[in-house]
């Protein structure tokens, strides 16, 4: 029949969403190296020729996948900061927290998109980091304005707190201390680099 493979159909309502959906899923399971395109067809229940349609090869499919991943992670900030007052120190424990969470709810995809993120030709997952790391910038440049934090450039204030994000995502992530310590990690962290990045009196 017209639009079959394999008794398997070629058609889905909406393929690409899906076979992302599936792949998320392979991803936190078994890691990036065990991604197949035929696997995550015969799962989404299409042809194995489906996925082609939307992704060109494995590396596309990863491609969107980290792409995906900075816009969730941008979500996530955005919506804990919609969440909180105007008080700078409360932007930034929101802030530290949904990224942390995320951190390491998708140990797997976050990795892939850091890593992906730097390989030539990646512009559109550079493009779709832009947005996350834009909008913890402008929360640095708010505490500036504030008083809250000292001035020069920064992004070189950013580098410190990116750095102790990614260390408590880390020692998480890597079972060096467990998940149940993630809200005082986080306190102590927001509290310990407001206290350093604060103006000289």
């Amino acid at each position: 029949m017209p639009g079959m493979t394999d008794e398997r159909p070629f058609h889905h309502g909406n393929l690409r969403a899906a076979l992302l959906d599936a792949a998320g899923r392979a991803l936190r399971e078994h890691g990036a190296d065990q991604l197949s395109l035929r696997d995550l067809a015969r799962e989404v229940g299409v042809s194995h020729a489906a996925p082609r349609r939307h992704f060109a090869d494995r590396q596309a499919l990863l491609d969107a996948l980290a792409e995906d991943g900075f816009a969730r992670l941008d979500g996530a900030l955005r919506a804990a900061l919609a969440d909180t007052d105007d008080d700078f120190s409360a932007h930034m424990r929101a802030a530290v927290t949904a990224y942390i969470r995320f951190a390491t709810e998708n140990a797997a995809l976050l990795e892939l998109m850091y890593t992906s993120k730097h390989r030539p030709g990646a512009t559109r997952i550079a493009k779709a980091a832009e947005a996350p790391f834009g909008l913890m910038n402008q929360l640095i440049v708010q505490g500036q304005r504030q008083g809250a934090l000292q001035g020069g450039p920064s992004e070189r204030i950013g580098i410190v707190l990116f750095a102790t994000l990614q260390g408590i995502a880390s020692i998480i992530n890597g079972d060096v201390v467990g998940p149940e310590l993630l809200d005082g990690l986080v306190d102590n962290a927001v509290d310990q680099f407001l206290r350093g990045a604060r103006p000289p009196s």
